[in-house]
Parts: C-alpha cells; structure tokens; sequence
C-alpha cells in the first residue's frame, strides 16, 4: 500500500512508518500526565497475523495449554463428560483430579479437560456466569476483552448505528466482543487466521446461544464495504513479547488504516499507552477504565471528533471541554484523577468538578480546599506537607507512629520499594504519602486515605 494520507469520510490518518517509527520507539508522555502504558497481548498472535502461515508445532501445545486436536475432542458428547467431571473437581489436588479422570478418560483428554475446567474458574472474573459453558486458551482469556467492558462498546456502536448492523470482527481471539456484538442483535461475522482460536471462538457463540460466523481468514482480507461497521483487535505481542510500538501491531498498521479508511463506522480496540501521533485526525479517541484500573482505548472513526474517558461500571463519560486547570498552592484534600481521565487529558476537566488546581501544571495531581465526591478521581485528606527530605519525611512517619504506608507518586524518579526500606516503619498507624512536585519542586505530602465516591 502506498505511504502518505488516506482521506475518506473525514478522515485523515498517515500511513508514512517512517516518518512514525521514532516517535513510537520513544513515545513521548502524554503532556507529564500519562505513563507506564499498557498492552493487550494474545498467545495466539505470537506468530504475525498477516499473510502467515500456520505452524502445527504452534497449536500443539505443552501441559497447561491447549491443543487442537484435544480441543475437538472435548466438544464430543465423550469429551463434554470428562469436562463435567473435571468441573466436578475444581479445587481438588491437581494429582488426584488427574489420577480419577484417567480411570476412564484417556491421557490427552484428561488434560484437555482439567485445564479446560481451570481456565473457566479463572475466567469468571472476566465473564461472570458465561464462564461455566464458555471455552478457552490460557492466553486467549488473558488477553479477551472483559464483558463490561464489551457490552459497554457493544451499546456505543448499537447508538451509532441502530438496528442490526452486520459487523465484522476482523481480529476475533476467543470471542470476547463478537459475543457481545451478537448479544446486542449485531449480525456477526468474525475472523482470526489461527484454526484453535477460531474453534474456541465459535464453541463459545454456539455454547451461549448466539449467531455469528466465524472462520479462518485473514484481517488483510476483510472488505469493510461488505459491513455496516468494523470492529478490529490489532495483535500486539510479536515473538519477543509485548510490544508497545503500533508499527509492530499484526496486521500490521498501514493494513489496518487502509481497513479504517475504507469502513463508514469503524471501532478500533487498542493498548491505553498508544502515542497520540498515531490516533487518526477526526476520529474519537475513548479510554476505558473497569474498576478504578484502565483497561484499553478505543479508536472509533465515522464519528465526531472527541477526546473520551469512561467509568466502569457506572457508565460514566466524559469528553473534553477545552478548559485548562489553574496551578496553585496546595489545600486540604488532593484528588488523583482516574487513569482514564488522565490517558485522555481531561485533568483539567475534573480539577472543575472538584474546584481544584494543579500543583504542578505537568502533573496529575489535583489540590482543593472542598470535599467533592465523585468518581472521576480519588480523595485524600492533607495532613502534611514537607520539602522533600528523607530524614524530615522518616521523622515526620514516626511521630505519627506509621508503620504501614501506600506510596504514590508522580514527577518523582525515586524507587518506591527502596524508600519503603529506607524509611523504618514503625508504629501501628497507616498513612498514604505522595511523592510529587509542588510547582517543580521535589516535594512529599503525607495523607488520610478517604474512600472514593
């Protein structure tokens, strides 16, 4: 595909890699508010996405993960007996459990059942209920999208095109948004090249009771025009691990642009960390957070422009206003700022619902003389405020008798666990100590936690 811009329906993207690789390789912060980003990563993609072809030694797989063949098995009346007995013995001696199925089931099916039955223990967190009928690879569940937050992007894409839009999954894993999708009344087609995942994948709709198609093919393959929406995953672990660079996504970036560009709604799954570079002129950028924790962000394109973060659960959402935060002393309490308010820079817009201000402008940390309770950010009650020193921050801890500290930070480069050590604790007193800069200045504030809204 050639380089340069790719224009249509309002958007524009640059699909130039070279004019993009260094910024990615050492992506700058997100204006001092944004760090440590994360990725979403799949076992199944170690291997690119693109125009590969599949190794057979790559599906069959050690103790502990899952094998095609085996997987197969497991969908027969047979194999769903040995799973149910497996199920049956959950939580028992790893040993035991094995040393009772193979009285009556063969060595791979055994297997194959006792981690099939492990990983739906694990995946309740993820999926709740489903879980219990619901099939899995060990990377596969780590990596699937959790189903609030599905559903969430499922109401989203069902408000922007109503009705029964034919969606494409054009990098489906085990299924985690196509079951959504098709939940929501989306007609579903879904693709991933690796035959395990898609397998997994399609015993997990018909296993819920839901229509999708799902099959073999390609990303690179998909035509957009076909469908009323595109949904896409982009795969981001290559051999070495995770990868935080969009140019090393599978399929690869320009790949999925063109895919964008050719699609009228389009909502593009990607890792909370990525580079604003790479977020396409006229798209919406939305960051989610489950639990106080950002999970991903999403690209949607063939919608306005906008800068989002959402709560979860709750359903809260906000866009930005443009307003910009005072920077000032600091007061009773200090708010921290959600991280998917902060990934989105809307640090400004909360420092207005709290009636806050900086304490520094490239930092994320919030003053405010009020208590506001919300749940766009955290609260702590002030109650000192020191210079940064070791020795007036150790004495200032033991006066108090804290022997148990929370450590923040943010502007500050020391090691938190090295600090812990450095400070001996003592006293039956908790506190929370934030390491920051107050106006570029090294600074420690020592404070009551006070439970979020």
């Amino acid at each position: 595909m050639p380089t340069g811009n790719i224009c249509k329906r309002g958007l524009t993207v640059n699909t130039n890699a070279s004019a993009l690789s260094d910024q990615t390789r050492n992506p700058p912060a997100a204006i001092g508010f944004a760090k440590s980003p994360t990725c979403v990563n799949v076992r199944r993609r170690t291997t690119p996405r693109h125009r590969t072809t599949q190794d057979r030694s790559a599906v069959a797989l050690t103790s502990g993960d899952v094998d095609l063949d085996a997987f197969t098995e497991l969908l027969t009346p047979r194999g769903q007996r040995a799973l149910a007995e497996a199920g049956e013995l959950a939580g028992a001696d790893p040993v035991a459990a094995a040393t009772t199925l193979r009285k009556t089931y063969d060595a791979t099916l055994t297997s194959a059942a006792l981690t099939q039955a492990g990983l739906r223990e694990r995946a309740r967190a993820k999926f709740g209920q489903d879980a219990g009928v619901m099939y899995f690879t060990p990377h596969g569940l780590e990596q699937s999208t959790r189903a609030e937050v599905a559903e969430h992007r499922a109401r989203r894409l069902l408000e922007a095109f109503p009705g029964a839009p034919k969606v494409v999954d054009a990098c489906c894993g085990i299924g985690g948004d196509l079951l959504a999708l098709a939940r929501a009344g989306c007609a579903v087609t879904a693709v991933d090249t690796d035959p395990l995942t898609v397998a997994v994948a399609r015993a997990n709709a018909e296993a819920l009771g839901l229509e999708a198609t799902v099959t073999v093919a390609d990303a690179a393959d998909v035509r957009p025009e076909d469908y009323d929406v595109l949904f896409a995953d982009p795969a981001r672990r290559t051999s070495r691990g995770r990868t935080f660079d969009p140019l090393a996504y599978s399929p690869p970036w320009p790949v999925v642009l063109d895919l964008l560009s050719r699609a009228g709604l389009a909502c593009l799954k990607v890792a909370p960390g990525i580079p604003y570079e790479f977020i396409p002129e006229g798209a919406e950028a939305e960051w989610v957070s489950y639990k106080g924790e950002v999970k991903e962000a999403t690209i949607w394109t063939g919608r306005e422009a906008a800068r989002r973060a959402t709560l979860l659960p709750g359903g809260h959402t906000m866009t930005a206003t443009g307003v910009q935060a005072p920077v000032g002393p600091t007061g009773r309490y200090v708010y921290e700022p959600d991280g998917a308010a902060i990934r989105a820079h809307l640090v400004g817009e909360v420092a207005e619902i709290v009636g806050g201000r900086l304490l520094d402008p490239m930092i994320a940390y919030i003053a405010a003389d009020d208590p506001v309770d919300t749940p766009w950010a955290t609260r702590y009650e002030v109650e000192d405020v020191l210079p940064f020193s070791l020795k007036k921050l150790r004495t200032a801890l033991r006066e108090r008798q804290i022997g148990n500290v929370t450590i923040k930070k943010r502007g500050s480069a020391l090691d938190i666990e090295r600090l812990r050590a450095d400070l001996r604790l003592k006293g039956d007193n908790s506190s929370v100590i934030i390491l920051t800069r107050i106006i570029d200045r090294p600074s420690v504030l020592i404070c009551r936690p006070l439970s979020p809204a």
